[in-house]
């Protein structure tokens, strides 16, 4: 069984830095595209960076040039580097590992399917 665990949430100034980690328990790690979403209060979930595993990355319009996604195989761990925060950053953040049908087809998922418990991003002065 696969699980994930996010670190790395709390509360930041505007304009501030964070890193999120999701550490993936098992074997699977580097067949599996990784994925950060998010749910501010109020909202629905909202798909903020993937990454496939051959390496395409993807980022919502609202972060980009701001947010990077990255892993690690050899931690077994994925992060999300998140730059000049803003208010409306301010959610709980997801991490998703998913198995894909092709190799740089996120929406596109082949049975595994897992998610992290999330983590609170507060950003606020």
């Amino acid at each position: 069984q696969v699980q994930l665990v996010e670190s790395g949430g709390g509360l930041v100034q505007p304009g501030g830095t964070l890193t999120l980690s999701c550490a993936v328990s098992g074997n699977m790690f580097s067949v599996l595209a990784m994925g950060w979403f998010r749910q501010a209060p109020g909202k629905g979930r909202e798909l903020v960076a993937s990454m496939t595993t051959g390496g395409t990355t993807n980022y919502a319009d609202s972060v980009k040039d701001r947010f990077t996604i990255s892993r690690d195989n050899a931690k077994n761990t994925a992060y999300l580097q998140m730059n000049r925060l803003k208010p409306e950053d301010t959610a709980v953040y997801y991490c998703n590992a998913r198995r894909l049908a092709y190799p740089d087809m996120w929406a596109l998922k082949s049975g595994m399917d897992y998610w992290g418990k999330g983590t609170l991003v507060t950003v606020s002065s």
